[in-house]
């Protein structure tokens, strides 16, 4: 029931408020917050339970919980909703306690509960205090906190964790066995499993510095470029086609991937990073990396066939804007499209300033001239020249040879004007345009077929081109930007200049105009030195924010995309500021991060469950253990193939088609197209180095939650399901690496069937068997043989396959 049906007499309402007050009398002492905080506490509860009838879309009974002034304005019945500091005189807390239903709040849906009720009472009390949302404001330099367990604490991450653990009572969790440590370490930085040697060799070494040394070594390796890549490609919707009906690819998007891997291994600083993929050919120095760098805008999905090519571009825009916001700033800026931002204070306006930024970024493709805009040559400047005059003038003359082609076209009957239409075209031209074109036109559509063929033929002469997907093409000169009225470009609005979301309070950014010959507008170096500025009170906080994410399995917020005001609330605000501003002081360099998390105590933790702690926070949004984590898709697929021997750890360069079922190419519009073959060495690499088609998803990867590439992936599910299963006992691959690994066990066991069923589980487990392991292998291989008449080697592989299945080899804990 809305605010504004309130009609009860003085004395029912006090009745009212009574019972409710009566109602929480039991559980306001226990469960209300000592001191509540606004932006953590009050305000994600409000935008959760109340917006939708009070918030900035609608205002039942006069009342808006989104804005202070509003919130505390008296309602169409002429009572209040919130009074400061007396919670007995607010309506808000009578209502929301009401036990009559068809005067509580809300009315559809689950009342708040007792301790949400308490929360709303207590900031009431405390004088409804209305703070600026934690994101909003620049991180604060905090002295680590003092505790009282002052030896668990090995560097300030530990002082902040373990202080809100000591304000809840909880104890942080043991420290893990060393075991457990290596395999963490390796697959958080590395995402491959330790081999024998390494594991042997680390649980040897009980030197103090230890551990410290292992996490100084593994992030030397050049695999955890490989790995730490792929959570970045997840978050710019990395893939190599464009989607849609044809799903063609996107030629050297592979260079892009290389890049990420590259500039995660050379520990370039992170704030270099982003201005390399923003304006990576706007800078003072342009290489071939920070040009490669700016494939980052033609990742997108892309219609090479748009029915309405204005909405078509309008829409590769919006991608930019919104996967930029969201991997940079963790803002969802793309809400403002249509209209003022429900929920952050961001105006329409300020969406369509950030298009701004962009104006000078050309749609994807040209349909038929596809180079131009997205394939930038990396050859010599003179040689480079060369090929783009010689493509020049071969654009010049296929647009004359289409000219005289629609000359006949137009002659001919309808029907053919509609096939001209479709791809048909030019078997319709083969077939009939001499009948359409007189003697002299004829001529001279054959003297430009020739010119035509001789201007390719001087292409094809040339060197091959050092290509990239980039922003090989750019207009230096935009038109003004227009806000698109309810969000449809083909409705102009009022025009808007480039400028930063209002939030942040910076001031409008005088861009000039490019100078004549400008390659182009100047302005995404302008966004870029913004973002990647030390001021930027996100960009630095997000991405530490990220780091940690992948290290502990959640974000201290964990929507990682999201920092606004219907996003997670930070669950250790002032750890989050304090290595927001670490990551600045020392250079935006992200091994000396990895470096700092991993040898705190709070991460050498063990998964161990707590009775108490389990009850008291089942969540683990204190950090009382370290979450238990199963492996990715690529780190399953991975850990397969060093487990039977087959991993080929060779680096960069094009990507590799896996073997795909011919019922998975049928689902495509047309089977099979745009999938190639690659040899067995070859696609016994990292899964990283997969070809990443959009309409055909390697399905292994899909079963364990390989993210959609068509959006930003902020953080992939874990999910558990029966095709999981099924695709580890059944699909080719898996089958497959089970009979090599069959092979290798014989090998290095020998003819011993008690010695190969040990040594599977050590390959696999990275640890020796138990007693009782050996047994059931021993029990399954002799049942295969005796009862299912399988040979020895099938039964071995058998076994093998079902080592493959054991949760210890998918769980990191």
């Amino acid at each position: 029931m809305p605010f504004q049906c309130i009609t009860r007499s003085t004395s029912a309402r006090w009745l009212s408020l009574l019972a409710a007050l009566l109602s929480c009398a039991s559980f306001a002492h226990a469960a209300e917050p000592v001191e509540v905080n606004f932006t953590r506490d009050v305000k994600p509860l409000l935008a959760r339970r109340c917006f939708a009838c009070h918030g900035p879309d609608a205002g039942e009974g006069g009342l808006r919980l989104h804005e202070r002034e509003a919130a505390l304005a008296e309602l169409d019945s002429g009572l209040n909703a919130i009074v400061p500091g007396d919670s007995e005189l607010s309506e808000l807390l009578a209502r929301v306690a009401a036990e009559d239903e068809s005067l509580r709040m809300p009315p559809e849906g689950k009342p708040l509960t007792p301790e949400e009720i308490a929360t709303l009472r207590a900031w009431i009390e405390q004088g409804a205090e209305w703070q600026k949302h934690w994101a909003f404001v620049p991180p604060e330099q905090h002295a680590p906190p003092e505790v009282k367990q002052k030896e668990w604490v090995a560097n300030p991450i530990d002082a902040f964790i373990l202080a809100k653990l000591e304000a809840a009572g909880l104890l942080p969790a043991a420290k893990a066995d060393r075991r457990t440590l290596a395999r963490r370490a390796y697959h958080n930085v590395t995402g491959l499993p330790p081999s024998e040697e390494e594991l042997s060799e680390f649980l040897a070494d009980q030197s103090p510095d230890a551990w410290p040394r292992l996490v100084d070594r593994l992030l030397t390796s050049p695999h955890y470029g490989e790995h730490w890549a792929r959570h970045w490609l997840d978050v710019v919707r990395y893939a190599e086609t464009n989607s849609f009906e044809r799903d063609g690819a996107k030629p050297n998007a592979w260079k892009y991937r290389d890049y990420v891997i590259r500039s995660f291994n050379e520990d370039k600083p992170y704030d270099q990073f982003v201005r390399e993929q923003l304006a990576g050919d706007e800078l003072d120095e342009v290489t071939d990396d920070s040009i490669i760098a700016t494939g980052y805008y033609r990742l997108g999905i892309w219609d090479d066939e748009a029915a309405d090519p204005v909405q078509a571009f309008a829409d590769e825009q919006d991608d930019i804007v919104a996967t930029t916001s969201q991997a940079f700033l963790a803002l969802t800026i793309g809400c403002a499209r249509c209209h003022d931002h429900k929920i952050d204070p961001i105006p329409q306006k300020d969406y369509y300033g950030m298009v701004a930024f962009i104006a000078d970024v050309t749609p994807y493709a040209e349909r038929g001239d596809a180079e131009t805009n997205n394939q930038w040559d990396l050859s010599e400047p003179g040689r480079a020249e060369w090929r783009r005059r010689l493509r020049q003038r071969a654009m010049e003359i296929e647009r004359e040879k289409v000219a005289m082609e629609e000359v006949g076209i137009d002659r001919m009957s309808s029907e053919d004007q509609r096939t001209a239409e479709t791809p048909d075209r030019q078997r319709l031209i083969d077939d009939k345009l001499r009948e359409f074109l007189n003697e002299n036109e004829w001529e001279l559509y054959q003297a430009t077929l020739k010119r035509l063929e001789a201007a390719y033929e001087e292409i094809r002469q040339l060197p091959p081109a050092d290509s990239a997907l980039a922003l090989a093409k750019c207009n230096p000169h935009p038109g003004p930007t227009h806000i698109a009225l309810r969000g449809n470009p083909h409705v102009p609005g009022e025009v808007v200049e480039p400028h930063f979301p209002e939030l942040f309070g910076i001031q409008t950014p005088t861009i000039p105009e490019a100078p004549s010959g400008a390659r182009s507008a100047g302005r995404r170096r302008v966004l870029a030195e913004w973002i990647a500025s030390p001021e930027n009170m996100l960009t630095a906080r997000v991405i530490v924010n990220r780091v940690w994410q992948h290290h502990f399995g959640r974000g201290i917020v964990r929507s990682a995309n999201n920092f606004g005001e219907l996003g997670d609330v930070p669950t250790h605000p002032e750890l989050l500021d304090w290595l927001a501003l670490w990551l600045v002081e020392h250079d935006w360099k992200l091994k000396p991060l990895h470096r700092l998390i991993m040898t705190s105590s709070a991460y050498q933790m063990s998964s161990a469950g707590n009775e108490r702690a389990l009850a008291q926070d089942p969540t683990n949004d204190l950090f009382w253990r370290f979450d238990m984590r199963r492996l990715s898709a690529e780190e399953i697929r991975d850990a397969i193939l060093v487990a039977s021997g087959q991993f080929n750890p060779k680096m960069y360069g094009p990507s590799f088609y896996p073997e795909m079922p011919a019922e998975v190419l049928a689902t495509q519009s047309r089977p099979g197209e745009g999938w190639g073959e690659s040899s067995k060495d070859e696609q016994a690499r990292r899964s990283v180095y997969i070809f990443v088609k959009r309409s055909l998803l390697t399905p292994l990867l899909t079963a364990y939650d390989f993210p959609d590439v068509d959006a930003s992936c902020e953080a992939r599910f874990v999910t558990t399901q029966p095709g999981q299963a099924l695709t580890m006992m059944n699909s080719d691959f898996i089958n497959e690496q089970a009979t090599h690994l069959a092979e290798r066990v014989k090998s290095e066991a020998g003819g011993s069937p008690r010695e190969q069923v040990a040594r599977a589980l050590e390959i696999v487990l990275g640890r020796g068997p138990y007693d009782e392991e050996i047994s059931e292998g021993m029990t399954l291989v002799k049942r295969l043989v005796e009862e299912h008449g399988q040979s020895p080697d099938d039964a071995l592989r058998y076994w093998c396959l079902t080592v493959l299945n054991l949760n210890e080899f998918v769980y990191v804990d």
